[in-house]
């Protein structure tokens, strides 16, 4: 293992004796971990298991609920108890950095011991920072439209990877109540909505921040995400809509396209009683799943190159550490350990490393093999094709979010959160404003969030 860059070389005879003295005494380590169901947690204690059994380092394995995260974190950085590694979302990567509870230098030696051109670009993008990496890219999502790819084959549509051939698609299939065209969130204080809309702006390249804050929207792309937002909430039932009917409609065969993330891939293969497809009379059948298509990477007319909207999580080395051994544990959960990293829910957690230098496909081909479902099991390789999970893995390439690529994310969670954009957005699909006053109460409403 390199050893990592902030540890100073020592030298002589004296110093040399007591490293070996420290050597000889493994080191314990603590690792808290957001991912706290019990069948996750017995994952995690296992791998950590395994991994004491190789290296010699115990790991505690600590839970911590993800809405406590932030400021139990603050506080044992306050008090210089903070644990080892921390497991966290992508919110908190780069301002742990620049206050100092991380070790950027640590987390960029992991990346580049591993090989950073193994890692998918877009999560090491978005924690990218001056010193390197603030933290280790370990598993993601993307946000899907998933649509019938049996019915577009039949009408003879392109796949909906623009806003273009979703409306195409939409003037093809929409006959309701037997089939709407889409189902597209409009239920304003729904955190769904504000997913579904900051994927549809990405789409398009636009965006509320810059590099010095909120900054104004382009009026004439911003027309257009509206426009289109427009066209497939009018092919959607009417009413306040969110991922429940979203997910409804489409398993009863009455949606050709929805928009959702992938924790909808094993539902729709018939493996979660809770959730079964009505396609047919068989709550069990993989019809649905055989007959459906999806697309991480969509693109709007302003923004030809497209987005994917990614939520990524790390692996976080913090600054109290016993850092060449925390590099370790976390070397080995990213390698060696991988499976089981991404074993814990593999349907949402896709994997950010493809593979290594040698086989660059190792761990992706590995991921389709492992068991999803709930009250059945099977690999996703098996439920769905191999270009459609290609598909599926590669929407992390180029996973985008508002204000990662400025350093405004924390600007841009303040907008989300606000869902003035949901607001205005369903006044103008309901016909309360033009697009162009809409874009300039967008502006004014984004301009006055704190």
């Amino acid at each position: 293992m390199k050893i990592n860059r902030k540890s100073t070389l020592l030298m002589g005879a004296a110093t040399a004796l007591v490293l070996s003295a420290v050597g000889a005494y493994a080191d314990t380590l603590r690792f808290w971990t957001t991912e706290e169901q019990p069948e996750r947690l017995a994952r995690q204690e296992q791998m950590a298991a395994d991994f004491a059994a190789t290296s010699g380092h115990t790991v505690e394995v600590i839970p911590v609920t993800e809405s406590d995260l932030g400021t139990r974190a603050t506080a044992a950085y306050a008090a210089g108890d903070l644990p080892d590694v921390i497991y966290h979302t992508l919110q908190y990567a780069l301002p742990w950095a620049d206050a100092g509870i991380l070790d950027a230098d640590a987390a960029t030696d992991v990346i580049e011991n591993l090989g950073a051109d193994t890692f998918a670009p877009g999560a090491l993008a978005m924690a990218a920072s001056n010193e390197g990496y603030a933290s280790v890219p370990v598993d993601g999502w993307t946000q899907m439209i998933v649509y019938r790819a049996d019915k577009f084959e039949e009408a003879g549509l392109e796949p909906p990877t623009s806003y273009a051939n979703v409306l195409a698609a939409v003037d093809a299939l929409h006959n309701p109540p037997e089939m709407y065209g889409f189902v597209a969130a409009t239920k304003v204080d729904e955190n769904f909505m504000s997913q579904v809309l900051e994927h549809v702006f990405l789409a398009n390249g636009v965006s509320p921040v810059g590099p010095d804050g909120i900054e104004p929207l382009d009026e004439a792309a911003t027309t257009e995400v509206l426009e289109f937002y427009k066209a497939i909430a009018e092919a959607s039932p009417p009413g306040d809509l969110y991922w429940d009917q979203s997910r409804s409609l489409y398993f009863s065969g009455n949606a050709a396209m929805i928009i959702w993330s992938p924790f909808i891939l094993d539902e729709l293969a018939g493996l979660r009683d809770s959730a079964p497809p009505t396609i047919n009379d068989d709550p069990t059948s993989s019809a649905l799943a055989a007959a459906t298509g999806i697309v991480t990477t969509f693109s709007g007319p302003s923004n030809p190159d497209g987005a994917a909207w990614g939520d990524i999580r790390y692996f976080g080395i913090t600054s109290d550490a016993s850092t060449d051994a925390a590099m370790e544990f976390v070397e080995y959960s990213m390698n060696e350990g991988y499976g089981q990293t991404l074993a814990i829910a593999p349907e949402g957690k896709f994997p950010v490393r493809r593979g290594t230098t040698d086989n660059p496909t190792e761990f992706s081909d590995l991921w389709a093999t492992l068991d999803v479902g709930v009250d059945r099991k099977a690999p996703l390789g098996d439920l769905y094709d191999p270009a459609m999970v290609e598909e599926i893995v590669g929407g992390l390439d180029v996973a985008q979010r508002w204000g990662v690529a400025d350093g405004q994310l924390a600007t841009a969670s303040k907008i989300i959160n606000s869902q003035v954009i949901n607001r205005l957005v369903r006044e103008y699909i309901d016909g309360e404003r033009d697009a162009a006053a809409t874009v300039a109460a967008l502006n004014e409403a984004i301009a006055g969030v704190e």
